[in-house]
C-alpha cells in the first residue's frame, strides 16, 4: 500500500485539461515513473491522489493549477540582454531558437530553466514560468509495484 517512504513504481499519461485534451507525456510502452512517496519528490496533490493505492490499481485525476504548477504569471517574463549570453566572447546562435528551453542560474545559484519565446536585435524574451503553469493536468495510469524503500535510497532521497 502506498504510504510515506514508500517506492512507487508506476505508468501514466497526462493530458491537458482532460482525457480529451492534448497528450503531454506517457510513460507506457517507456521507462515508467518511480520515487519515493512521501519525501517531497513529486507534486503534493499528485501523492495525495495515489495514497493507499496497491500493486495493480488504476488511477486517473485533475489537477488544477493551483495543485499543479500554479497560474502563468506574466512577472516571469523578461527582456534579457543577449550580451549576458556571450561565452568566450560569442553568442552560440543554435541555442537561441524560439522555444528553447535554456538552463539558467536565479540569483541565488539556484538551477531555473527559461524558454526562449522571442530574439529581438538586442534582447532576448525568456519565460521562468514551468512549461505546464496555467495548465490543468489530468493523469491516469496504473501502479505497478510499491515495496519498502530501503535505507541507503532513504538516505540518497531517490530509488536506486
Amino acid at each position: 500500500m502506498i504510504t510515506k517512504n514508500k517506492v512507487v513504481t508506476l505508468n501514466y499519461r497526462l493530458f491537458e485539461d482532460n482525457k480529451q485534451g492534448k497528450k503531454v507525456e506517457e510513460t507506457y510502452g517507456g521507462k515508467p515513473l518511480q520515487f519515493i512517496y512521501g519525501i517531497g519528490m513529486m507534486l503534493p496533490k499528485f501523492e495525495e491522489n495515489l495514497n493507499n493505492k496497491k500493486t495493480g490499481d488504476k488511477f486517473s485525476f485533475t489537477l488544477v493549477p493551483d495543485d499543479a504548477y500554479g497560474e502563468y504569471k506574466d512577472e516571469a517574463v523578461f527582456d534579457l540582454d543577449k550580451e549576458m549570453f556571450k561565452i568566450d566572447g560569442k553568442i552560440e546562435k543554435d541555442l537561441f531558437k524560439v522555444g528553447n528551453v535554456i538552463p539558467m542560474q536565479d540569483n541565488n545559484g539556484n538551477r531555473i530553466d527559461g524558454i526562449v519565446r522571442e530574439i529581438n536585435e538586442k534582447t532576448i524574451k525568456m519565460d521562468f514560468n514551468h512549461m505546464m503553469a496555467g495548465k490543468t493536468l489530468f493523469f491516469e495510469g496504473d501502479i505497478v509495484e510499491v515495496r519498502d524503500a530501503t535505507p541507503e535510497e532513504l538516505e540518497h532521497k531517490h530509488v536506486h
